[in-house]
Order: C-alpha cells, then sequence, then structure tokens
C-alpha cells in the first residue's frame, strides 16, 4: 500500500464516524434531487407551456448540465480544499433552483435546468470524498450508504415534486430548492473536516489528465460504458413515465409519477448490501446481476402494461441499477486514490452522458410508437450494458 493510500485510510479512521457518514449521505440526497424533479412534473409544465417543444428537452438539459458540472467541477477535488468547494456549489445550486421557479417561458427553463444540473454535481464531490476519508476495508460498505443517502434523495424528489407540483404547482417545487440547498450548504460547512488535495497540478493538467485516466485504465472504461448504458435504460423509464401515466389507460397525474419514487425503495435497499458484497466478495457477480435485472424489468413492463406491473418493474429495475452503480464505483476507486476525483468524473461523466442520451431516446421512441417502442428501447440499452460485463476481459475480476 503507497504512503499516499496509507494516510488516507489512517486519516478515514480517525475521522470518519457514523454521523459523518449519515450527514454526507443526507447532503448527497439533497444535492442529487434536483435533477429529478422536473421528471414527475413534466406534463404539469408542458400543460403551462403548451405546445413548446423545448418541455421534452427540460430532463435532458438537467442531465447534460450534471454531466458538465462532472467533467469541469468536479476535479477540483483533487485540486482544493472539498469542504469549500462543496458549500460553495451548494450555495450556487440553490440560486439556479431558485432562478428556474422565475422562468418565463419553456426555453427559460432548459436554460436555467442546465444550471441546476451543472450545480448538483456537488454530490459527487462528496462521495470521492467519503471514500477517501474511509479505510481500505470499509470502502465498500462507506460507498454504499452515503449512496443509499443519495437514492433517497432521488426517490423522495420525485414524491416530493409530484405533488407540489399537484397541490401548489411546479414553481413552488423549484422555489423550494432555495432554502433546502441552503441547509446543505450549512451542514457541510459544520459537519466536514477540512481536505488538502492529494495532487498539486494545476487545473488544466487536470483536464487533460481525464483523457489518460479514460486511455490508461481499462477498468474505468469497462465500468464507465456498463454504467452509461444502465443508466440510460433507467432514465428512458423515468423520462418517460409521468407521459404514459396520464394516459386514458391510467388517467393519473404528476402526484402518482412521484409515488412510484417510493416503489423504487427496493434499490436504497440494495445499496449499502452491494456494497458490503463488492467487499467481501468482489464486483463481477453483482454486475452481471444487476444488469439482469434491469433487463428483466422492461420485459416485465412491455408484458404486463398494469399498474401491478409496473410497481413489480420498478422494484426490479431500482434493485438492478443501483447494483451496478456501486459495484462498478468500488471497482474505480480502488484505482488511484490521489486521482479519486477526476476518476468520478470520467465514470459519471460518461454514465449521464448516457442517461442523457437515454432520455432523448426515451422522448423519441415515445413519439414514435407509444410505450412498447419506449420498452424496446430501454431492454436494449440495459442488453447492451450486459454485454459490456459479460464479455469484458477482466469478468469476474472486475473488482480485483
Amino acid at each position: 500500500m503507497s504512503s499516499e493510500t496509507t494516510g488516507s485510510a489512517q486519516f478515514g479512521q480517525r475521522t470518519l464516524s457514523l454521523g459523518l457518514i449519515l450527514t454526507m449521505a443526507v447532503a448527497c440526497g439533497v444535492a442529487v434531487a434536483n435533477i429529478y424533479y422536473n421528471q414527475p412534473m413534466l406534463g404539469v409544465i408542458k400543460r403551462e407551456f403548451s405546445g413548446s417543444w423545448w418541455v421534452g428537452l427540460i430532463p435532458t438539459a438537467t442531465q447534460i448540465g450534471y454531466g458538465l458540472g462532472l467533467f469541469l467541477l468536479v476535479p477540483l477535488g483533487d485540486l482544493m480544499d472539498r469542504r469549500r468547494l462543496i458549500v460553495a456549489q451548494f450555495v450556487i445550486l440553490g440560486l439556479a433552483s431558485y432562478a428556474a421557479s422565475l422562468a418565463p417561458n419553456a426555453a427559460a427553463l432548459v436554460g436555467a435546468s442546465l444550471i441546476v444540473g451543472a450545480c448538483a454535481s456537488v454530490a459527487q464531490q462528496i462521495i470521492p470524498f467519503a471514500a477517501s476519508l474511509a479505510s481500505a476495508e470499509r470502502r465498500g460498505s462507506t460507498i454504499g450508504m452515503v449512496m443509499a443517502g443519495l437514492l433517497c434523495g432521488i426517490l423522495l424528489s420525485r414524491l416530493l415534486s409530484g405533488v407540489v407540483a399537484t397541490y401548489a404547482g411546479w414553481r413552488e417545487m423549484f422555489q423550494l430548492g432555495l432554502p433546502m440547498s441552503v441547509a446543505g450548504a450549512i451542514a457541510m460547512a459544520i459537519a466536514l473536516p477540512r481536505n488538502y488535495p492529494h495532487s498539486g497540478i494545476r487545473y488544466t493538467a487536470a483536464l487533460r489528465s481525464l483523457l489518460h485516466l479514460w486511455t490508461s485504465e481499462p477498468k474505468l472504461r469497462r465500468a464507465s460504458l456498463m454504467q452509461a448504458a444502465a443508466f440510460g435504460s433507467f432514465s428512458a423509464f423515468w423520462t418517460v413515465l409521468a407521459l404514459h401515466l396520464e394516459e386514458p389507460h391510467f388517467n393519473l397525474g404528476a402526484d402518482a409519477a412521484g409515488l412510484f419514487g417510493i416503489v423504487g425503495a427496493a434499490g436504497v435497499i440494495a445499496a449499502p448490501l452491494a456494497g458490503r458484497l463488492a467487499d467481501t466478495r468482489g464486483s463481477g457477480l453483482v454486475l452481471r446481476l444487476g444488469a439482469g435485472l434491469v433487463v428483466l424489468s422492461w420485459l416485465l413492463f412491455a408484458a404486463w402494461d398494469q399498474l401491478a406491473g409496473l410497481v413489480a418493474g420498478v422494484i426490479i429495475m431500482d434493485l438492478g441499477a443501483q447494483s451496478t452503480m456501486i459495484s462498478n464505483q468500488h471497482v474505480i476507486y480502488d484505482l488511484h486514490p490521489g486521482a479519486r476525483s477526476r476518476l468520478n468524473t470520467v465514470f459519471m461523466t460518461t454514465m449521464f452522458a448516457g442517461g442523457a442520451l437515454g432520455s432523448i431516446g426515451g422522448i423519441i421512441a415515445w413519439d414514435y410508437d407509444g410505450w412498447l417502442a419506449v420498452c424496446g428501447f430501454g431492454a436494449v440499452l440495459a442488453l447492451a450494458a450486459l454485454a459490456v460485463q459479460s464479455f469484458s476481459r477482466d469478468g469476474v475480476r472486475a473488482a480485483h
């Protein structure tokens, strides 16, 4: 073990308490929730901005913004005090969310959503910070616990935004983002330890090193491409769900779409379990099982287009998608301790590029031939994720 790794582990053992892990988990959830507020509200927003094709771009713009934040902001975590960076991003996130609530038209909301997405990447500053503070033997379980908080944020964001949009309005939901983000900033300022950078390189050199990490680390490429396909499949479902539920077949509103987030609570349970299993057994088996579950969920959606079928499929999909996420993160954080933020940048940027393509593809499939076309598109992406893992040369040894 390198001196850098040893020092990080020792620092983590002294500093990383259960209370700090839970605080970081909650902060991750508050941050990432901002990416998903718009999905259950899409039908409500579409009615206000009737006829505007910009509305369909709102979820995609948020995810593209998140990808830009991952690429341009997350590498800063290797170069400066992460605590200061996290607090600053939370403050800007709150202001961007409030600006979204004031959007006079759909095009302006797309622009504000791009900024919200970029600032919400603060969640991906917190996760590598937690990995750096954790000892090697607890890294998987620590990532799993923090990711469980992030997943709770995703699930509760859909419920909260669906209810608020139905009974108050979509603008009021975005307005809530300001006090929530400020609370996140205050909590992180109080709870987080100071974190001095591992790397003495300049920002431009850090950005250039992203390409080197991609080309020199086959495990990073495999994990990133697999997660991009899995998350694209996941995003296609959640982007189209509100539109599907508004069809006469269901005749349900944004609040019902939000309630489906609670159904996905199985993913929260899966996250720490997958992390512990990755610590003890490696990631290969967990990755293949996870991708297989996502494939199965789409088959269920297509064959059983009733509320019960959607509920069962969401549970299976969330179990699979979150298992692949935790296991792939376990793989990449073991590669270079001094470059965890940049490794996370490569991984998450690739993943959210896949998510953006999944959202676009889901809308295109929906417009082309409705729900069955979306199911076919999502299943193809899930099969691609399974193929990347199953046929990779490091296969079962992915975690080693």
